[in-house]
């Protein structure tokens, strides 16, 4: 039979269950003999025994009746025995010794949610009548309206909730307050930081106080500032707290009781394997004290790294628009390719994990370090990154005086020569110069690549799921990589020329910005019109667009499935999901279902296209192409009256780049071609391995690579490791920031720049020329978005399968993206502006708020 209670001695993390986080927690840390004060915890068998029953009807209304199940647990008797047995706990301590009682949740102090201050804690507790009172209360607290909104956000079923109770020696404290065993700001993970005020830490917790701040950085005093303590909480004679007024003096602690306090905190990260969020107390002999101990959970992850010294990283989900974790088979796919393509450019490369290549927990980054230490790319990094995100090149060149990552000597040789040889082995030049003589050729012969990608991925049905697991890394490396190897040199006149461009005609950034409006051949823009095309079709039969307004995505994508959609628009649908049904968001990792499994977010797509009345995206595009052409007319004809040789220069420029822009997206839509196709062949071999009971779902195929998958195919047992990989991918899930760069050290240093902006004014960078004014919508997942004509598309990043979005949207604003990405591509193709690399736009636009986007400026005004 489980105790009620148990002495603190006796608990261990194996109890988690029974006595919750904060005082599993704690035990641990007393067992390893850090300075924890003595006590017992009233486990969640006591919770249970109370609390059963008294408010199973009110869950279902939750948030609702929250205040109803509080009241009633608040009032709950205890049954005699329990009563004794916790008076009985008490006594042991001591007659009426004060305590602190604390609520200890089974889901708090998580590795994914802290739970900080969610529940309540009653200090200097005296006397068994208010223990007991203290006890119920900290059992209401599970469904204070705090409570209850954090576990919803954090996806923690309200019924899986027990609470248990810690009660503990109370602290005298002279000072208390918090620390952190890595900055939460920056991530410098050898930094620790101390808030602290007189008296008990209650004041620092709550908030009431500015506390004063102090870092400790290797035993060394880097950061020492009083705060303003007008108060502090001090325990009163009979029991309770009381705010009491505090007479100005220095620090509430010293320099030695900083490294003291961080030292504790070492101890405290070191034992349970991460950072942690520690309180801590003072008492009057001048011991510190730990009350609490939970993981920092707001620390972004850090790669594992093998070699020495500071080294930066750069955000490979960052560059490719993809704001989620990768499935570890998703990021083994894209390893594959990059290390095969580097072979087909003539690049050396050992394994199927490129050396520089670093990941944690679904999170690819590349390392820089070697960029930021030598000449040529101090000086070229910052100019590459920004066309690609215009922020990192900001932040690149922010740790280029960072005085660990010393500059080099000399010139990059290596570097050089292998640039030589990938401009030999592809024969680059040659093909620079063909593609600029013969522009329609040129889109011949890499559609025609792409072609060869799709008919041959199309070929090939292998039966087992050895040959099937063969198969879909053959359609990645021997498939698609080798033909997609010869798209870049093809690519590289509107490389050269798109950068040159403004040069060339003489023109500011905004009229290029118009020029590139409308660009044909682009398979991500034609894929969008297409699906606005079907939603004509929808809006000219009345009792189609009937269907589309009434039902539900889902319950559409279901009658696509079924095919039992209108005629025209089921042909439709079949059409568009065979060219594109290999598409998706986040479409570069192969564990993301392909719209062609579940057509939701496109026939959603097509609903939100039928609200659209009044709005002609069709119209609005060829209206971007006369534009552009108005424009290059324009500028053609301002050169001719100063120079006409250069006016016909301007003239062939642009005109290549308008024939050849569009091929940027091709690259991408043949690596996506191949990622579908293995995507097949790999749920294939899962559901063949469910079938014989070695996995449990075929989704468990995406957490694993090539090599583990191999395994279990020939009979090992991988089911614990998905488990694991699984609970951190869905973890990661839920998180919304990610950096563009990451210090090894876990700094981010894009958290020490500078924003520069006016009252009301967000600053990022043009991407594509206008102003528009509109309701903000805040979209973290395309998928089932809403976004009405005219509405103003706020997202922290795009890829392709958020771009059908676009033809509605009066505007973009996006945190991640340059001018050249291809959220700010498709933006001016689509003729709405855009500003990118606008710094945590999505948090401080709020979601219905009027904003005017200054594309040309690159600013976003809150009006």
């Amino acid at each position: 039979m489980t105790p009620a209670v148990l002495d603190l001695d006796e608990i261990d993390a194996g109890l988690g269950d029974l006595v919750g986080g904060k005082a599993a927690n704690l035990g641990e840390l007393r067992a390893a003999g850090l300075p924890v004060p003595p006590g017992f915890c009233i486990g969640t068998a006591a919770f249970d025994e109370t609390c059963r029953g008294l408010a199973d009807d009110l869950l279902d209304q939750l948030p609702d009746s929250a205040p109803e199940i509080r009241a009633r647990l608040a009032a709950a008797e205890l049954p005699p025995h329990l009563a004794a047995t916790i008076t009985a706990a008490y006594a042991a301590l001591g007659p009426n010794t004060p305590v602190a009682v604390r609520s200890s949740a089974t889901a708090e102090d998580l590795p994914h949610a802290s739970f900080a201050g969610q529940q309540d804690t009653v200090l200097n507790v005296i006397g068994e009548t208010a223990l007991l009172d203290a006890v119920r209360r900290c059992w209401s607290s599970l469904w204070t309206d705090r409570a209850v909104a954090y576990r919803a956000a954090n996806g923690i079923d309200h019924r899986a909730v027990r609470m248990a109770v810690l009660v503990q020696r109370m602290v005298d404290a002279t000072a208390a307050g918090v620390l952190f065993t890595a900055n939460p700001v920056t991530g410098h993970r050898g930094e620790t930081v101390i808030d602290a005020a007189a008296g008990l830490g209650e004041s620092v917790v709550s908030g009431a106080i500015t506390p004063d701040h102090v870092v400790v950085e290797s035993g060394r005093i880097t950061v020492r500032r009083r705060g303003e303590r007008p108060t502090s909480v001090r325990p009163r004679p009979g029991g309770g707290t009381e705010t009491v007024a505090e007479p100005a003096a220095g620090l509430s602690i010293t320099d030695d009781q900083a490294r003291s306090l961080a030292a504790l905190g070492a101890r405290a990260a070191a034992h349970f394997g991460a950072p942690q969020d520690v309180e801590w107390a003072i008492d009057g002999d001048g011991t510190a004290w730990l009350t609490q101990s939970r993981p920092i959970t707001t620390l972004f992850p850090l790669p594992a790294e093998p070699g020495d010294g500071l080294h930066a990283y750069l955000s490979i989900n960052v560059a490719q628009g993809v704001p989620r974790p990768i499935t570890p088979m998703g990021a083994a796919t894209l390893a594959l390719m990059f290390t095969t393509l580097m072979r087909h450019l003539g690049i050396p490369v050992e394994g199927t994990w490129p050396s520089l290549w670093r990941q944690a927990d679904g999170w690819l980054f590349v390392d820089i370090t070697g960029l930021t230490r030598n000449p040529v790319g101090r000086l070229a990094a910052p100019q590459v990154f920004a066309m690609a995100e215009a922020r990192t090149g900001r932040v690149f060149e922010a740790l280029l005086d960072d005085p660990r990552l010393t500059k080099g000597s000399g010139l990059p040789w290596p570097l050089l020569r292998r640039f030589a040889t990938v401009l030999a082995h592809t024969r680059a030049p040659v093909e620079l110069v063909r593609a600029l003589r013969d522009p329609k050729r040129a889109r011949e012969q890499v559609f025609g690549l792409v072609r060869q990608i799709r008919e041959e991925l199309a070929a090939e049905q292998p039966a087992s799921a050895r040959d099937r697991l063969v198969a879909a890394q053959r359609a990645l490396t021997d498939v698609a990589v080798p033909r997609i190897a010869r798209i870049p040199p093809r690519m590289l006149p509107i490389l050269v020329l798109s950068r040159l461009l403004p040069r060339i005609a003489a023109a500011t950034d905004e009229e290029v910005q118009v020029v590139l409006r409308g660009i044909p051949h682009n398979v991500t823009t034609e894929m969008d019109l297409e699906l606005w095309d079907i939603a004509q079709l929808a809006r000219r039969d009345p009792d189609t667009a009937r269907l589309f307004a009434t039902s539900t995505a889902a319950e559409l994508a279901e009658r696509c499935r079924d095919r039992t959609l209108p005629a025209c628009i089921q042909s439709g649908l079949d059409a568009f999901l065979e060219r594109n049904g290999h598409r998706a968001v986040a479409e570069i990792d192969v564990g993301v279902p392909r719209w062609a499994e579940d057509p939701t977010h496109v026939v959603g797509l097509v609903a939100n296209y039928l609200r659209a009345d009044g709005h002609a995206a069709d119209e609005q595009y060829r209206r971007g192409v006369a534009e552009a052409e108005r424009m290059a007319d324009r500028i053609v004809a301002r050169l001719r009256r100063r120079n006409p040789l250069r006016a016909r220069i301007a003239r062939f420029a642009i005109d290549r780049v308008r024939q050849l822009a569009g091929l940027r997206e091709l690259p991408k839509y043949g690596m996506v071609l191949a990622i579908a196709a293995a995507r097949r062949h790999l749920q294939a071999v899962g559901r063949e391995l469910v079938a014989t009971g070695r996995l449990a779902r075929v989704e468990d195929v995406f957490f694993l690579d090539y090599t583990e998958l191999a395994e279990v195919v020939t009979g090992a047992d991988h089911r614990d490791l998905v488990a694991r990989r699984r609970e951190v991918h869905e973890r990661e899930l839920r998180r919304r920031h990610v950096p563009r760069v990451l210090l090894s050290d876990g700094t981010e240093p894009e958290a020490a720049l500078d924003v520069p902006a006016a009252e009301g004014t967000l600053v990022g960078t043009s991407a594509s020329a206008g102003t528009a004014s509109g309701v903000a919508r805040v979209v973290h997942d395309p998928v089932g978005a809403r976004l009405s004509p005219g509405e103003i598309l706020v997202a922290p990043s795009t890829d392709p399968g958020w771009t059908p979005l676009f033809l509605t949207a009066g505007g973009l604003v996006m945190e991640m993206g340059g001018p050249n990405s291809h959220g700010a591509t498709v933006a001016r193709e689509c003729g709405i502006p855009a500003v990118v690399g606008v710094p945590d736009a999505t948090n401080r636009i709020a979601d219905g708020r009027r904003i005017t986007v200054n594309g040309s400026a690159g600013t976003v005004e809150l009006t």
